[in-house]
């Protein structure tokens, strides 16, 4: 995908984050919107800033954890648009702790979002741009957690590490139909968002568990903090739609990391785990 112009994107967690800066790439591209986000007052907030500036915006929101939502969206952005050229899936939270003191509902719960969000996306938007037989482009933000393990960080790892994989079939399934839409997956490293706190209201029980979970989540909000910026993650994200890249990083200094994880699987030595921090 070349040309943005006049394109039609849709961008789930939209109203913050990532989501909020390709939201406003996007605009700044001159495409048509539908913006999704479970928080409709902060999605109210971007839908007037964008059109504000111009941008032709439907917003509607959405629980990605609910596959009727996407439906929905979907119903919504074909009916105001006429096509989707652009599906970014988005959306996602994290909690941390240890994996076998978190309950099965917390799992349910990051999973519902950060997987299963991803898979009613897919659901209810590729059989349609499937349909239009236009170039088109799926993009899935993962994590570098996508490729990289991390102790405290089980739910988020499984879920985004599941989102790679889904990613990787979805890219080889399109190309055996020979379809026109391409994707990508974005493994982005520390980005100024404010998705530490998302599942603050899951809280760790265990002692020890929390005063672990403590010092990860204030290493990983010094880290977001400090992160790159919303609109420059945005920035390179677009790059590699123009390139048609399937992987898409926002860090290069982590390949190294990702590159002595396959090492040590192709030479079957034990994991070890180090603190994985951008030079950025």
């Amino acid at each position: 995908m070349q040309l943005f112009a006049n394109k039609v994107a849709v961008v789930t967690g939209a109203a913050s984050g990532i989501g909020l800066g390709l939201a406003r790439h996007c605009a700044r591209e001159g495409m048509q919107l539908v913006l999704a986000d479970r928080n409709a007052e902060q999605l109210l907030g971007v839908t007037d800033e964008l059109r504000a500036d111009g941008a032709k915006v439907v917003a509607v929101t959405t629980d990605v954890s609910d596959p009727r939502a996407l439906d929905t969206l979907a119903d919504a952005a074909y009916k105001a648009f006429g096509q989707v050229d652009l599906l970014i899936n988005n959306a996602g939270v994290l909690i941390s702790g240890l994996s076998w003191e978190r309950p099965p509902e917390d799992w349910q719960w990051i999973l519902n979002i950060n997987l299963m969000g991803v898979v009613h996306g897919l659901h209810s938007f590729v059989p349609r741009m499937l349909e239009q037989d236009t170039p088109g482009h799926i993009v899935n933000v993962a994590s570098l957690a996508g490729l990289l393990a991390a102790p405290l960080m089980g739910p988020y790892t499984v879920s985004k590490q599941a989102v790679v994989a889904l990613t990787e079939t979805l890219h080889y399934e399109l190309a055996s139909i020979d379809a026109k839409l391409k994707t990508s997956v974005v493994c982005p490293g520390p980005i100024s968002t404010g998705i530490a706190n998302s599942g603050t209201s899951r809280p760790v029980t265990s002692t020890v568990a929390r005063e672990a979970n403590s010092e990860l989540m204030s290493f990983l909000e010094t880290g977001i903090e400090e992160g790159m910026p919303p609109a420059e993650c945005a920035r390179i994200i677009f790059e590699g739609i123009r390139k048609e890249q399937f992987w898409i990083f926002t860090h290069d200094d982590f390949k190294d990391s990702y590159k002595a994880r396959a090492d040590s699987v192709i030479e079957s030595t034990n994991p070890e785990y180090q603190i994985y921090v951008t030079q950025e």
